[in-house]
């Protein structure tokens, strides 16, 4: 712990005290500044605090030392800020570790961490005693936020403060020439967590097509065989999961080639730190037909904990020992969260024996607790860069930057996709996804994150923003705190989420395309064009309203969208005749065209689901966004219909299109291709009108509709075209688990306007 310089050390010596902001525990900073204090001959000591890392340091090399900090600080860490002061020199005689401070935080904790290529070679190397243990980590890898209780980052705050270090782990803890030197989940198989289960066991279950829930970083997975047809099935009748995607897990890069058809960007989005789920386009006839059923793409991960690295080895049958783990594997595996019903993941063992214990054949367990739980991210790539569909492990807590001050506000976010943002400074941390507010265990959840959010960040909220929508679980829960709340129009948060994300501090312009948001005139909005100046917006247009037959029911049976749009092309007669199945489908057209059912929307996401309708794609969801996702699979290239859309003072109506789908009845992947080249062009237009109204040429594209690829690339290019700058989302998704962000940006603006 301590460093002897060297007897020239204090020629001309000079003393620097120096604060380091950012994420900056947790990553080894401790240490590599001991180790950088040491080569440059300083006396001094280095500690953790609440507001980041303080080391004072004498010598001749300070400016050395200094410059050197930030340019090779350790690959977790992130540096926002260095503040340096002059001192008076002491005239020490070591550099030391000191024990962390506690008081008001104003650091983060970093995200976790896939593990390094280091640990991976002593997992399978029989001369180390990491050798074979599935809890191998240190200071570049490893689980941080899910095991973090509260800052400063110290192992008496984690779920590793139950294990003392045995001898020989705090040997290493404790050298500042080891790898582990001060990395707090250090432990090895004397002294640390165990599994409840031998890879022997959990590989023969998964070989003879048995489902495995296996415990990991953020919570519980459930696991079977990729390529076993039946196993498959057997996970969805058992998790009642009938359509909806599974994700795969493979060994490595290597492996992903088997599965898929990957392009660099998205194997590089999927070797990345944060090891996230990534869309890539799946490869035909080699995986079980009821992994993704309907869709082109499959989500794919990589094994990044040890426990996954050693079961890869296991199921390829190869002894650990000498296992390359970078070599490709043909073992691949469903591995999707363990969250039955739609409830939150699952994280604690007896909560597993409880929830699991009628979906899983065999539940593996270990006794490090999951402080808080983290759902893995899902990616994709869009327009050459990554975007969120779900942003949790491996990527939160990572603040989003704001361009300006304010109070600290707890953002509620919606009901759907749920997440909250707590604000800190020129600070946004938006949390892990959370999920749709329904079930009583997922509102515990979203209480918990609140609570654990606001332990890590440190900070008391002064203000609480919501959603506009009364009925919302989050807009209820705002009277809760006791203090003041500030409600937000769905849809101009969501622009100002992907403006503020850009940087926009003040006037932004958006294209607001989602599913449903309460509008100002308590209507049904979400095919939005926007314009915010500070903290109010104004509806510049938006898309021509279609009909709602049966309201909330319509989102979830598509054929009512389909007869609804009849009923407004004069054709209500085609009802029964286009949906034989529904016998419903005649009587609700006609109560459409009597003027009996005057719901309506102006709703992008019902817009799709008319369309899958109309073109036989699909009649009834299984699972949110089913047919919008299906009928986004069928596109090659997108081709727009001349014609087919009309834009009237901002009112854009996609009637010529539909009108063609009941005509001309194209085939469903012509009418895909037709669906998604028309409305590329009619919202390009939109945009247009937007900018000449409001002379703003950077356009903010939000909402769940743009996490379809087609739609948001194409769009993206067409504004291009047109000499306007898309904005689309890149740290937070562009559905409603970036709302919360946008609700904080817009209420802090409200707050300093009052």
């Amino acid at each position: 712990m301590t460093a002897v310089p060297t007897p020239d050390a204090f020629a001309s010596a000079a003393r620097l005290f120096i604060k380091v902001n950012g994420a900056v525990q947790g990553v080894g900073m401790r240490p590599f500044v001991h180790r950088l204090a040491t080569e440059c001959g300083l006396t001094g000591y280095v500690r953790n605090g609440a507001d980041g890392v303080t080391i004072e340091v004498e010598g001749a090399r300070v400016e050395e030392f200094a410059r050197r900090l930030s340019s090779e600080a350790p690959p977790l860490a992130r540096i926002d800020t260095v503040h340096r002061e002059t001192m008076p020199v002491t005239g020490g005689t070591e550099f030391v570790i000191r024990e962390s401070l506690d008081g008001e935080t104003m650091t983060r904790i970093v995200a976790d961490a896939a593990t390094c290529d280091a640990c991976l070679a002593e997992l399978f190397d029989p001369t180390s005693r990491y050798f074979a243990y599935p809890f191998v980590n240190c200071t570049h890898c490893g689980p941080r936020y899910t095991i973090t209780r509260r800052l400063p980052y110290d192992r008496r705050q984690t779920s590793m403060a139950p294990f003392p270090m045995c001898p020989d782990c705090a040997t290493a803890y404790t050298d500042v020439r080891d790898r582990r030197f001060h990395a707090e989940p250090v432990a090895c198989p004397a002294c640390g967590p165990k599994l409840s289960h031998s890879f022997a066991e959990i590989a023969s279950a998964i070989r003879a097509g048995r489902i495995v829930a296996l415990k990991g970083i953020g919570g519980f997975h459930l696991v079977c065989d990729g390529r076993n047809a039946e196993a498959v099935v057997a996970l969805r009748a058992r998790k009642a999961r009938e359509f909806k995607p599974f994700a795969l897990m493979v060994a490595n890069v290597a492996s992903i080639p088997a599965v898929a058809e990957a392009s660099a960007e998205e194997l590089a989005l999927c070797s990345s730190t944060a090891r996230p789920i990534v869309l890539m386009r799946a490869k035909p006839d080699v995986l079980a037909p009821a992994v993704s059923p309907g869709l082109s793409r499959v989500g794919v991960m990589l094994a990044y904990a040890p426990v996954h690295h050693l079961l890869f080895a296991a199921l390829a049958g190869h002894e650990f020992a000498g296992h390359d783990p970078h070599a490709a594997n043909d073992v691949v595996l469903v591995a999707t969260s363990a969250n039955p019903g739609g409830e939150p993941l699952v994280v604690d063992d007896e909560d597993a024996t409880r929830r699991l214990a009628g979906i899983a054949d065999l539940i593996v367990t270990h006794d490090r607790a999951i402080v808080v739980r983290a759902d893995d991210s899902v990616t994709q790539i869009i327009a050459g860069a990554s975007s969120f569909l779900r942003r949790a492990r491996g990527y939160v807590p990572e603040p989003i930057p704001l361009s300006e001050d304010g109070p600290a506000t707890l953002a509620l976010g919606a009901h759907l996709k749920s997440t909250v943002t707590l604000t800190r400074g020129r600070e946004a941390f938006v949390s892990q996804h959370v999920g749709d507010l329904d079930t009583a265990e997922t509102l515990k959840f979203y209480r918990e994150t609140i609570a654990h959010l606001t332990d890590i960040v440190g900070v008391k909220p002064e203000l609480i923003a919501s959603d506009l929508h009364p009925d919302y679980r989050s807009s209820q829960m705002a009277e809760e705190f006791g203090l003041p709340v500030i409600r937000v129009q769905h849809h101009a948060a969501h622009v100002v989420a992907v403006a503020a994300e850009a940087g926009l501090a003040k006037a932004s312009l958006g294209l607001a395309l989602d599913g449903h948001g309460l509008g100002d005139d308590g209507g049904a909005w979400g095919g939005e064009l926007l314009a915010v100046d500070g903290a109010a917006h104004r509806r510049l247009g938006h898309l021509a309203p279609l009909p709602l037959p049966g309201g909330d029911r319509a989102a979830r049976e598509p054929w009512r969208m389909g007869a609804g749009a009849l009923a407004t092309l004069g054709r209500a007669d085609l009802a029964p005749i286009l949906f034989p199945d529904r016998p419903l489908a005649g009587p609700v057209a006609d109560r459409v065209a009597s003027g009996a059912d005057r719901l309506s929307t102006t709703s992008l996401g019902r817009l799709f689901d008319a369309a899958a309708a109309l073109l036989g794609v699909r009649s009834v969801q299984d699972y949110e966004g089913q047919a919008a996702m299906e009928l986004e699979a069928l596109v090659d290239e997108p081709v727009a219909l001349a014609g087919g859309f009309t834009l009237n003072d901002g009112v854009l109506s996609f009637s010529p299109l539909l009108a063609h789908f009941v005509h001309a009845r194209p085939d469903a992947r012509a009418g895909a291709s037709l669906f998604h080249g028309t409305l590329i062009e009619g919202f390009a237009a939109l945009a247009c009108h937007g900018a000449a109204a409001t002379g703003l040429t950077a356009i903010a594209l939000g909402g769940g509709c743009l996490m379809n690829r087609i739609l948001a690339e194409g769009l993206s290019a067409a504004l291009t075209q047109s000499n306007l700058t898309p904005l689309l989302a890149r740290r937070l998704p562009a559905n409603d688990g970036g709302l919360s962000f946008g609700q904080a940006v817009l209420a802090r603006r409200a707050f300093s306007e009052i």
